[in-house]
């Protein structure tokens, strides 16, 4: 069963899988909340585990940085292994003042100036959202946990470092919430492959502000919206 990018065997992955940017976060979900957990995955570093949460059978898997590689990763679990749910965990960056650093996005939708959508021979402009039951599911959880959240877009950019500081203020204007790169290509090929998709934030940086966790506050801590995750995942099961 195995893809050019992926060496696992059929079956290998759970119903349910996360995917951190960061094969490191990707390890240390793994190792920190799974047990038994399985490197099912390995091709070129982009590390996968199976294991089981709370009785529950889930998969973590990092995506890799940007919408390229995500399209690449979540297509494949969606097609080839019979993934039926993704949850893309990961940081993004704050363009809100409701927003404070570690809060919790859901992201509704995703806006995006990517050419992803030409792939797909959209005649216009896709609106990129969320699987309803996953948001919904997430929100339920985030409301018992008395976690800081917010539903809403996101931007998914494909560009890091921009000539125009000014180049995401129109959808600013527009009430978007943060700026991330993977969200909108994983809910096109969720779309798709009809299949669910939600990427679950946490805020690292504020871009209004200027606020900022370190790179390794963003490997190792970022526990809430890790869980919440694993508590969809089991929800979901």
């Amino acid at each position: 069963m195995a893809t050019p990018h992926n060496s696992a065997e059929k079956g290998a992955f759970a119903k349910t899988v996360l995917m951190p940017g960061d094969p490191l976060r990707a390890k240390f979900i793994a190792e920190t909340y799974l047990e038994d957990p399985k490197l099912v995955n390995n091709v070129r570093g982009i590390q996968g585990y199976t294991g089981t949460y709370k009785g529950v059978p889930v998969s973590v898997m990092a995506s890799g940085m940007g919408m390229p590689s995500m399209a690449i990763y979540s297509y494949e679990l969606f097609n080839f292994y019979g993934v039926e749910n993704i949850l893309r965990i990961g940081s993004a960056g704050a363009v809100s003042m409701e927003l404070k650093l570690r809060d919790i996005v859901l992201g509704q939708g995703a806006c995006t100036s990517s050419s992803m959508q030409d792939n797909f021979g959209v005649h216009g402009h896709f609106a990129p959202i969320a699987s309803w039951d996953l948001l919904k599911c997430a929100a339920e959880i985030c409301e018992e946990r008395k976690l800081r959240y917010k539903a809403g877009n996101l931007i998914s950019s494909d560009i890091f470092y921009n000539d125009d500081p000014s180049y995401n203020q129109p959808f600013v204007n527009l009430g978007a919430l943060a700026v991330e790169m993977e969200a909108a290509a994983l809910y096109m090929n969720a779309a798709r492959a009809g299949k669910k998709a939600l990427a679950i934030c946490t805020i690292s940086d504020h871009i209004l502000t200027g606020e900022a966790t370190t790179a390794e506050e963003r490997q190792n801590t970022f526990h809430d919206m890790m869980e919440v995750a694993l508590e969809v995942a089991l929800r979901m099961a």
